[in-house]
């Protein structure tokens, strides 16, 4: 192992548990359920498992790679740390913005997913609906989102035992809703009792009866975006209790629930209510917005309210978890002088990062209102765009881990199996689908299908996005040549005996 730079994290604060509960928050299941699983149901239908398992495995091949390179080199930039010591410092700073832009940008819409159904279980409490429908109010809805944000900010400011301690309850509570869930409406499928009772068919889970490639291509990139967040758990490594082993194994096992959760889910739902277009079937475009809010009440009857909390819960989780995760890239940019020095900044009281966290929360809010302000459809459209970033910078730390590793490649079956096909493989189908579905998002139609001067919205943003990260590195490079010169992050190789020693910055 290369010793880490030490940044001022306070360190055996986060044990194996701690991870795999943090990461499955990020991820928000219950969040993400019901609003990705929808939209997935209407691209492919009944082979949701299919995709699924089809999205899970880059996951996982990439997950491998994430290990590996934090068994060697543990840092709390990741991405960021890893691209510049494998390439160099150019491909390093994008890596990085992938990432914080990526989060940054769904930290406002789980925040506003988590507003929804505040006032969505606001009116079924008080039996007033009146209540749920302040949620489209703009002027209450934007402060409301805002709030919530700085709310999180505050919590993940005040360390890891805080955001541990809420998270141990809120991962807890959507599981347990999410298990009932399934139960409830694989029971009444089976008793007939269903909208529209649908026996569990093996090609569900065979994606060769996809009927095309780009019916794949859409699907799993809608499945990436739902497994997309386990990698939080690797920013924590400075602040783990083995910081060679924890945050890798956590990261494996968050991904192994998920996909066993979503599995189930995703069956109880197309059992229950098919996969048709018209009142309660999953393929609806009325209830694609959130899925849950449609079938909870027919499926759980009373136990409906526990899916709007449930849901609320997953996303304020998230909100909380996922705010960990920019703010520690952000702090390993500014320790290495990729950024200002100021977002190195430590709060002697929590070590935690107290720049780098208000700033990706006063981003995110400052995101949020522009967006909601200029249309309903720019907000989601630059979620669908996410996918593009999430690829970007998952395929550049995966071949980041076989190029670092490139020297030993070939000295144990271990190393050819986990440094070199796994993220290999996983970096090139990310890559791939980065470009499908740059290409794809051209067309007006992808997305909400709104366009500008006839190209496709979520194309339009997604690379003005990336180009602002590009914008903002060169800015950088002018302010602060150091770290682009190597000198406070010098790029390495890695061989079996390798003994380099990570910068102080």
């Amino acid at each position: 192992m290369i010793p880490m730079a030490d940044k001022g994290l306070a360190p055996g604060q986060v044990g194996v548990l701690g991870a795999v509960v943090i990461g499955v928050s990020c991820i928000a299941p219950t969040y993400t359920l019901t609003s990705g699983l929808g939209p997935t149901i209407a691209a492919v239908g009944t082979h949701v498992p299919a995709i699924l398992l089809l999205g899970f495995l880059p996951m996982l091949l990439v997950a491998f790679g994430y290990r590996e390179l934090n068994h060697r080199l543990p840092d709390s930039g990741t991405s960021f740390t890893w691209a510049t010591k494998a390439f160099s410092p150019w491909i390093g700073w994008m890596g990085g913005w992938g990432l914080i832009a990526a989060t940054i940008i769904v930290l406002s819409n789980l925040a506003a997913v988590a507003v929804d159904f505040f006032y969505i279980l606001l009116g079924q409490i008080f039996a007033h609906p009146e209540l749920a429908d302040l949620r489209t109010n703009m002027w209450v809805n934007i402060p409301t989102t805002c709030i919530l944000l700085a709310i999180a900010a505050w919590i993940a400011w005040r360390g890891m035992e805080s955001t541990q301690a809420v998270q141990y309850v809120l991962v807890a509570l959507q599981l347990v809703v999410l298990l009932g869930f399934a139960i409830a409406a694989l029971w009444q499928a089976h008793n007939g009792s269903a909208f529209n009772s649908t026996t569990i068919d093996l090609n569900w889970f065979n994606p060769a009866d996809l009927p095309d490639i780009g019916t794949v291509a859409a699907g799993v990139s809608l499945s990436i975006f739902m497994f997309w967040g386990w990698d939080a758990t690797l920013t924590l490594t400075e602040e783990t209790k083995d910081p060679q082993h924890t945050a890798g194994r956590a990261s494996t096992i968050v991904v192994l629930i998920i996909i066993a959760v979503y599995i189930l889910v995703a069956i109880g739902v197309i059992t229950w209510a098919g996969v048709g277009d018209t009142g309660l079937g999953a393929g609806n475009p009325d209830n694609q917005e959130s899925l849950f809010a449609a079938l909870a009440q027919p499926i759980m009857g009373p136990a409906a309210v526990l899916m709007s909390i449930a849901v609320m819960a997953s996303s304020f989780a998230s909100l909380q978890s996922t705010m960990i995760s920019p703010s520690r890239t952000l702090l390993a940019m500014g320790h290495y002088r990729a950024l200002p020095p100021v977002f190195a900044k430590i709060s002697p009281r929590f070590r935690t990062p107290s720049v780098a966290t208000w700033v990706s929360a006063l981003a995110s809010g400052v995101f949020y209102t522009v967006t909601r302000l200029i249309s309903e459809n720019a907000l989601w459209d630059t979620i669908t765009a996410l996918g593009l970033m999430i690829c970007f910078y998952y395929g550049i730390t995966a071949c980041a881990c076989v190029w670092y590793f490139r020297r030993e490649l070939f000295t144990s079956l271990h190393s050819i199996i986990f440094k070199f096909l796994c993220p290999g493989l996983g970096g090139i189908i990310l890559l791939a689908m980065f470009a499908i579905t740059a290409y794809d998002s051209l067309d007006p139609s992808y997305g909400s299908g709104s366009s500008v001067f006839g190209i496709g919205a979520v194309f339009v943003l997604g690379m003005t996005v990336l180009g602002l990260g590009v914008v903002l590195m060169l800015w950088t490079r002018l302010r602060h040549p150091e770290f682009f010169a190597g000198e406070t992050l010098a790029r390495s190789e890695s061989t079996s005996d390798h003994a380099d020693v990570l910068s102080e910055g």
